[in-house]
Order: structure tokens, then C-alpha cells, then sequence
């Protein structure tokens, strides 16, 4: 019979193409990964890997055997996790995956509140790209993710949870923002920063810049919501910034000028997501309803009088 194991190895060969980099991420030899897959093509009479493709490809059978052992690894997560949760409570460590556009500047209130209520359970946060972190949770990497709507994939729970502002900023001695009142044809052909373009906050601009007929730089991506207010307050662009960054002590508005437009708003939708039947599912939720609180507080937003997960209405 096939192993947990020799299931697990498979899996990690999917996902990273490379025998090395596949035995480093399971922690075992390279020999040993290797002679152990070789032992579960023999098992199941079937050839899952092409060995001598570069990168590691796996056999057509091999790609459906490596889903569906990723589906049982995962269950069986669920059932360790749950019998954990049935006799500690919310506890233990768990996995979460934030976009750094958010995180910094919304989690510390709420990470000192949930340990305050729940001292046995620990976060474990992680930033990064919310395309990369949304197959991480799939993959089982992580538990449970803060990003942007929308949010592609599979068997995941999405929560949506609040709608953030999100502002135009300019350098200060730019003449735009000299003008009292600010009109979207005052911004035709501007020049706008961005994070790069694997973040979501990318294609936002790219579709502001869409309808403003302005441009997006290439050459100036910015490496974090910090780097772009920077760069735009030395004179090199505007930029799009969040309502949460702006009123936070770790960001602000002390280098740009936001500008006020008459005809024109825009914002961004805010969800938690979870696989579909996780074992940690109320405290899933328990830490969704703590973001949504604290964000809806920074912003000044009420909290919804009927369910506290309303979906947000439509971008615009």
C-alpha cells in the first residue's frame, strides 16, 4: 500500500519541478525521495515521472495521482487538526498569508487583541503576493490568507469583509496638486507608480491609468507602499495609495498631497480565505470578524447591522 509519505513526495515534486528543491521542501535526501517514488510507481504499476525532462515533468497519470494525493494529504490534516482543536480549543499555530499593502498597517491591533482572548493561539504571519499566498492555501502551505478580491481557485471559502478606499497621490509641488479642485481630465497623460506586476495592486493602477488615460511607468515599480510614497513625494510620480496606509503611524501622507477629485473614486474589496471544510474553520472566522472589526473601526465604517459578512458591493 501506498504511503502518506510516498504520497507527500510526489506532491512536492509537482510543485517544484526539481528533485532537489523537492527533497529540501519534505526534508529527506535527495536519494531517498527519488528511491522512495520509484517504490510507489512500482506499487501502482504505473510511471509518474518523465526523469529525464528539465524541469521535472510528471506522466499525465502522474499529474491526476498527484492531485488526488494532495486532496488526501490534506484531509487527513484536517482530521489531525481537528482532533487538536476538540481538545485544546483555539490553539495552536497557524499559517497567515497577508498582503504586505495591508498587514503592516491593520494587524498589530489585532494580533494583541486575539492574544489577549485567545493566549494559546498563535499567528504565524506571513506577507506576500496574494496569487502566490491563494496557491499556497490550496497547497495546504498555508491556512488562511487577507488579500483583495477577487480571489481565483478551488474548494476555498471566501469571506468578504470590508471595502477600503483608495486615493490618488501627488508630489507636492506638482501643479495638480496646487489646483483646488481636482478633475479626472486634470490627470490625462500623469505618470503613476506601482508595485510590481505581480501584485494585485499592479493591474488596479494599470486599469486606473486605463480610465484617467494616464500612464503606468514600467521602469519605477515600487517594492513596497512605503517605496512608492517615496518615490512619488521626490517628484518621480503619483501613485495609489490605500485609505488604512494613509491614516497609519507606519505610513501617512507626509511627503505627498492626496488629491480630492470631484468625478472620480475607487476602492478595493477585502476578504479572508480558507479551504472549504477546514477543521479550524470557527477560528478561521473568529480572525476574519477581528480584521473586519478593527478595519471597519481605522476607517470609520459602520459595522453591518445583519450578518457581519455582507458581501461588499460592487468595485467602482
Amino acid at each position: 500500500m501506498s504511503t502518506l509519505r510516498q504520497l507527500g513526495y510526489l506532491v512536492a515534486v509537482a510543485d517544484y519541478r526539481h528533485f532537489r528543491r523537492a527533497s529540501d521542501a519534505v526534508h529527506v535526501s535527495q536519494p531517498t525521495l527519488s528511491q522512495q517514488l520509484r517504490v510507489l510507481e512500482a506499487r501502482l504499476g504505473v510511471t509518474l515521472i518523465e526523469r529525464n525532462e528539465s524541469p521535472v515533468q510528471l506522466t499525465p497519470v502522474g499529474r491526476d495521482v498527484a492531485a488526488r494525493a494532495r486532496k488526501v494529504l490534506l484531509d487527513v490534516k484536517d482530521l489531525e487538526d481537528m482532533a487538536r482543536r476538540s481538545r485544546s480549543g483555539p490553539a495552536g499555530t497557524i499559517r497567515f498569508g497577508v498582503t504586505p499593502t495591508l498587514g503592516p498597517y491593520l494587524m498589530p491591533a489585532i494580533v494583541a487583541g486575539l492574544h489577549r482572548r485567545f493566549p494559546d493561539m498563535r499567528l504565524y504571519i506571513r506577507e506576500g503576493i496574494p496569487d502566490e499566498q491563494i496557491r499556497e492555501l490550496g497547497r495546504g502551505d498555508l491556512d488562511m490568507v487577507l488579500s483583495p478580491l477577487p480571489v481565483i481557485g478551488s474548494a476555498l471559502h471566501v469571506e468578504p469583509l470590508f471595502r477600503e478606499p483608495l486615493h490618488i497621490v501627488a508630489p507636492p509641488d506638482h501643479p495638480v496638486a496646487l489646483t483646488t479642485l481636482v478633475k479626472k481630465s486634470d490627470l490625462a497623460g500623469v505618470s503613476f507608480l506601482s508595485l510590481d506586476r505581480r501584485h494585485h495592486a499592479h493591474r488596479v493602477e494599470r486599469g486606473v491609468c486605463d480610465d484617467l488615460g494616464a500612464e503606468l511607468l514600467e521602469d519605477y515599480e515600487g517594492t513596497s507602499l512605503d517605496s512608492l510614497r517615496q518615490m512619488c513625494g521626490s517628484g518621480l510620480g503619483f501613485a495609489i495609495l490605500p485609505e488604512i496606509y494613509l491614516r497609519s503611524e507606519a505610513g501617512g501622507e507626509d511627503m505627498v498631497t492626496r488629491l480630492a477629485l470631484a468625478d472620480w473614486s475607487f476602492s478595493r474589496s477585502i476578504a479572508a480565505v480558507w479551504r472549504q471544510g477546514a477543521a479550524y474553520t470557527d477560528s478561521y472566522r473568529t480572525i476574519a470578524e477581528a480584521v473586519a472589526a478593527q478595519a471597519r473601526k481605522v476607517l470609520g465604517q459602520p459595522m453591518p447591522s445583519t450578518h457581519p459578512y455582507s458581501p461588499a458591493p460592487p468595485q467602482g
